[in-house]
């Protein structure tokens, strides 16, 4: 979601359901949690969870059939769900289309896998963070340049601790050293940052909502720099995952609710399913079949028909240009133009 697509809070009809602050910012709970078990674990349990987490919560299928994949299958089945989305969007999409499979096929014949690899890590970050201070831009009011400032600035040191965690074991000691010294001190202008741009908002929750925002960069660095990995991507990961899907299924609802436009909502009122678990239920079964079965289905299926071996072509191929669009599709299905919108409302 950009940041244009919250600035202002929107007027919906009554019996709509709201998306409400105080929840999305209860989310950045996660926060002093991870603190808690980083600290509980380096007093306590001679750092057990810091030597036996993996590097990253995606080598987790749990972690993925719960955060990572299931936000963006949602958000995919929302598009595809509703005709005239598909038709809003459809040259858009067709030209992202097209240039992922120019950049990630053609092009990986001729560019480097690590520059792939941190120019993904870059929009990632990106996506991530923008939509959080997108998020929070709506109840901070934050003039222009303090909005970027405070943005730029998070995405700047996230991308160093994003590259300084997943790139770790293929970085010399001298280059380790370098892009944490770098990610410390972009840590330490965005609080700078923040303590300077707080004065420009008026409310306490304002200051709550650019507090978390700017919590999520500096706890993830302070458990990069103590090597708890996987809490280090945790946070951020389940602020922005869970926020995206809070998005989703008061979206869904909301155009969905007592006349179905399409026929993912008529089948649930057919069978008087609850229209807020149908969106949730079908992504993470959908996620939990592509994650664990989807690539030996493929490369079963080629292997009978063709003779030839696919292997990742889920996981990797399918579920990569899904994300890869999903980066892109949410930076403009949201915006205070896109149809998307008339769905959505917001209260504190």
């Amino acid at each position: 979601m950009s940041a244009q697509s919250i600035a202002h809070l929107d007027g919906v009809e009554p019996r709509k359901r709201l998306v409400s602050f105080r929840w999305l910012l209860g989310l950045y709970a996660i926060i002093p949690v991870c603190l808690l078990l980083q600290a509980v674990d380096a007093g306590f349990w001679q750092g057990y969870l810091r030597d036996n987490l993996p590097s990253s919560p995606s080598h987790f299928l749990l972690f993925q059939v719960l955060f990572g994949t299931p936000h963006i299958v949602a958000s995919a089945v929302l598009l595809v769900t509703n005709g005239e989305y598909v038709q809003h969007f459809k040259r858009k999409i067709l030209l992202m289309t097209a240039a992922v499979a120019l950049v990630f096929g053609v092009g990986s014949l001729f560019i480097p896998y690590r520059v792939l690899y941190i120019a993904v890590a870059c929009w990632t970050v990106l996506h991530v963070l923008k939509q959080q201070h997108g998020v929070a831009r709506g109840v901070c009011r934050l003039p222009d340049w303090a909005y970027h400032l405070l943005l730029w600035l998070s995405v700047a040191a996230g991308i160093f601790i994003y590259i300084g965690i997943f790139l770790n074991k293929s970085l010399d000691a001298g280059q380790v050293a370098v892009i944490k010294q770098v990610a410390g001190v972009l840590c330490v202008a965005l609080l700078l940052g923040a303590v300077i741009c707080q004065q420009y908002i008026n409310t306490r929750f304002g200051k709550w909502f650019m507090w978390a925002n700017v919590g999520l960069v500096l706890s993830s660095f302070y458990l990069y720099d103590q090597q708890y990995y996987f809490l280090a991507i945790l946070v951020p990961r389940f602020v922005h995952d869970a926020t995206a899907y809070i998005f989703y299924v008061i979206h869904d609802y909301n155009k969905h609710y007592g006349h179905p436009k399409n026929g993912f909502y008529r089948f649930a009122q057919a069978f008087k399913l609850p229209i807020f678990l149908m969106l949730p239920v079908f992504t993470f079964a959908l996620a939990f079949v592509l994650q664990a079965y989807g690539d030996g289905f493929v490369n079963l299926f080629t292997q009978h028909i063709f003779g030839v071996e696919f292997r990742k072509v889920v996981t990797v191929g399918l579920l990569g240009y899904l994300g890869l669009l999903h980066y892109y599709t949410e930076s403009i299905t949201w915006k205070q133009d896109s149809p998307y919108r008339q769905f959505i409302g917001f209260s504190k």
